[in-house]
């Protein structure tokens, strides 16, 4: 997993604003009210070609009564027990409070790499304002998240203070697959029986699998990385610090996967948990698998197999491109099947097209289908080409982006679809304005 940073501090120091500036984008909330971040969010960093999770967390208020205030602060414990590196933010404005100590002892106990970041100095002449806080003992740093000033030395001191095994390069030559799902659906069974040993604890009690399993394996000279994920549940139902632990594990681990491989409990069907789950794999353009367990224990006659595959896709339908299997892991009913269809789901996300045949097929699909227009305008498609795999993204060089209708843009998908085998994994546009032809 990509090394872990997580920002804490008393509410309203500025943590979301300098979380939001680190990641380029507003996903926190940025308000002067305390407790607004309530949970944990989650970005990825990127600092000298050195990548980094980043998680914002709400205001840490060590000795709140408050319901509210103390699952914040519940969150924000669980981030420090994750993090590789803590960032403590503080306000050089307020001044060095009371909880800013209190908080410094939490992380000192904590052991772990701290670097105390003094916020909301504006310019240099604010300085000074830093001083006072040099007595909790962290290595210190001031800056500003409004103007971003000093976030260069700050990313420079974050990297130094990441172990650096944790930037070791992965190995490319292995399939890595994350098995997904809500609790008690036979995530760790799968585990079992496709590595032939019982190497992950089975167990009937939602939420046992605590921590996201890895496993190598090889198969007919493949490998294999296999993670078995904990359960993810509903947010209203995790009451545990170790649970929140483990949802953030789950994720990463879909982050760091090749494959996702949704599992579902066909007593229970498709669940609006399920698309949560599996929504955020596609988001994140990765190629994926669904499996059906517990078939062996529904009632069925000769259509009920197709009608399943059906609804998925009508459950599912932006998920159209992804195989569905119907499985009992405790008869070892079709689990034969998943590893080729693991390796063949893997090869299409890695598929490339020539700009040759690309561009062809993008000829062809011009003349059956006209293109949209918009007063009087026409869109244009000069060429196409393919930019990158995993997700097999695709370049298209047109006159005007406002004329490009995104129902056109699902159909040039089904016709990359049809004629080329890209099952199991997402297809991305990008669209490039040609100067001068507006």
């Amino acid at each position: 997993m990509a090394p872990v940073v997580a920002i804490v501090g008393r509410p309203n120091v500025g943590k979301s604003t300098f979380f939001n500036k680190m990641v380029g984008a507003r996903i926190s909330i940025e308000e002067d009210t305390p407790g607004v971040t309530r949970d944990r969010v989650y970005g990825r960093a990127n600092w000298l070609g050195q990548n980094f999770t980043l998680i914002d967390t709400g205001g840490l208020d060590p000795k709140s009564e408050d319901l509210l205030l103390s699952e914040i602060r519940n969150q924000a414990e669980t981030a420090i027990e994750v993090a590789d590196v803590i960032v403590f933010m503080v306000d050089a404005k307020a001044g060095l409070t009371h909880d800013d100590k209190e908080i410094a002892l939490i992380l000192r106990r904590a052991r772990k790499p701290v670097l105390l970041v003094v916020n909301k100095i504006d310019n240099f002449k604010d300085e000074n304002l830093s001083y006072d806080f040099y007595e909790l003992g962290f290595p210190t740093i001031g800056i500003s998240s409004v103007n971003m000033l000093n976030f260069g030395d700050l990313l420079d001191q974050i990297l130094e203070l990441i172990p650096a095994e944790k930037f070791e390069e992965e190995d490319e030559d292995i399939i890595k697959m994350a098995i997904v799902g809500k609790p008690n659906v036979g995530k760790s069974s799968l585990v079992n029986a496709l590595l032939g040993e019982e190497r992950v604890i089975v167990s009937n009690i939602p939420g046992t699998t605590r921590e996201a399993i890895e496993t190598t394996f090889e198969k007919d000279g493949t490998r294999f990385l296999l993670t078995d994920t904990a359960g993810i549940r509903r947010r209203k139902n995790i009451n545990e610090n170790i649970e929140h632990y483990s949802v953030l594990r789950s994720f990463g681990a879909i982050e760091r996967s090749d494959i996702t491989i949704l599992m579902v409990d066909a007593q229970e069907g498709f669940t609006e948990q399920d698309k949560k789950i599996i929504g955020f794999a596609h988001d994140e353009g990765k190629a994926i698998i669904v499996l059906v367990n517990k078939w062996d224990l529904i009632e069925k006659d000769n259509k009920t197999y197709n009608q399943w595959k059906n609804n998925f896709h009508i459950e599912f339908p932006f998920l159209k491109y992804a195989p569905v299997e119907l499985i009992s892991v405790t008869r070892k009913e079709r689990l034969q099947r998943i590893l080729p269809m693991v390796e063949h789901v893997y090869e299409n996300a890695h598929r490339r097209i020539t700009t040759g045949q690309l561009n062809e097929l993008i000829n062809e699909v011009v003349l059956l289908h006209p293109m949209p227009q918009d007063k009087g305008k026409s869109l244009k498609i000069y060429y196409a080409t393919q930019s990158q795999v995993s997700p097999p993204t695709f370049v298209l060089f047109i006159n005007q982006e406002k004329l490009m209708h995104f129902s056109y843009l699902r159909y040039l998908e089904n016709r990359i679809r049809e004629n080329f085998d890209f099952e199991g994994t997402p297809i991305r546009f990008i669209l490039k304005e040609k100067r001068g032809d507006k």
